[in-house]
């Protein structure tokens, strides 16, 4: 019954997401992470917003309560429609359908230029990145979301970068108080980003990510939050 119960949680979902994303069109542009719109308001305001409190523990964690694999956004499955986004000179299989075979990366992370081959042993070289990652936010307030909240997280393009595979495992679950990317004209945009995310779906931030968040930001106060 559980099972049952938990496959109607993450359906019910991924209608929510799909019919919310469907603006986004399939005929996706390369995205310029740090391209905002003017109406947005500056990142320094919204990190004024966050909760600070401390991290809660992680008992009961489970990635598997955000989503069951990637979601659906139009006709792509969450991961092809990021590589789509983010990736140049792309080429596709013939199916199944929305399937990125090859790109360019320029990894916003490291600034490095990725000829992304999609198969065994090369896949990976390229990873789809959450911007405030699964189990930071689960510490941070995402207990308390719905699933279909949670779900939503997992696969809002908002929070997702497609970045250099090995720099993403050395981030790991870090928050911007243990990890930055090592791209320093990439800290600001990305740190917004996590700013946008944790404001949107109502996370809270620790003490040390907060001040490290504003000592980023402290260099660019005119940077702002991105849409999404």
């Amino acid at each position: 019954m559980r099972s049952w119960t938990k496959w109607l949680n993450f359906s019910s979902a991924r209608r929510s997401l799909t019919a919310s994303l469907l603006a986004l069109s399939l005929a996706v542009s390369p995205l310029l992470t740090d391209t905002v719109s003017a109406a947005q308001p500056k990142a320094t305001s919204i990190l004024a917003k966050l909760a600070i409190k401390g991290r809660a523990p992680k008992t009961g964690y489970d990635r598997a309560l955000f989503s069951d694999g990637w979601g659906q956004i139009g006709n792509c499955d969450t991961r092809n429609y990021i590589l789509a986004r983010d990736l140049k000179s792309i080429t596709w299989r013939s199916s199944p359908a929305c399937t990125v075979a090859t790109g360019v990366l320029h990894d916003p992370y490291t600034g490095a230029t990725i000829n992304f081959v999609r198969g065994v042993g090369t896949s990976n070289a390229v990873q789809i990145d959450h911007v405030v990652a699964v189990s930071d936010a689960w510490q941070k307030g995402a207990q308390k979301l719905s699933s279909s909240q949670r779900y939503n997280f997992y696969n809002d393009p908002l929070n997702l970068l497609a970045v250099d595979g090995p720099t993403n495992g050395q981030k790991s679950d870090s928050d911007a108080a243990s990890w930055l990317p090592p791209r320093k004209s990439f800290r600001c945009p990305y740190v917004a980003r996590q700013i946008a995310v944790k404001y949107k779906y109502r996370l809270w931030v620790t003490q040390a990510e907060h001040d490290a968040m504003a000592s980023v930001l402290s260099s660019c106060p005119a940077q702002l939050s991105p849409a999404g």
